[in-house]
């Protein structure tokens, strides 16, 4: 029985080992559009705003959309505004 154990064994092909960047992809860092352009957010432009909310209505986080730490507040308080101010729903 351990003989036909080891020819199963032997048979199998060697799983290829690999390293992160091959299972991941290229990776291209996010550049924030508010820093290149040299903007900031505005409540009254919910045309911009919405690129920055889910179809629901949610909040896309940083990681997503690109911004910077201080853009992404920025833009988190303005869709806050435009939400409150009828500019955006709250959900859709």
């Amino acid at each position: 029985m351990s003989e036909e154990r080891n020819e199963v064994e032997t048979t199998r092909a060697p799983r290829e080992r690999r390293n992160n960047s091959q299972r991941r992809g290229n990776f291209r860092k996010k550049v924030c559009r508010f820093c290149a352009s040299k903007s900031t957010p505005d409540y009254k432009n919910p045309e911009q705003l919405k690129r920055y909310t889910t179809e629901k209505g949610k909040i896309l986080p940083a990681r997503i959309t690109g911004n910077c730490a201080k853009h992404q507040r920025a833009v988190t308080a303005e869709i806050k505004k435009a939400r409150v101010l009828g500019y955006l729903p709250f959900e859709k």
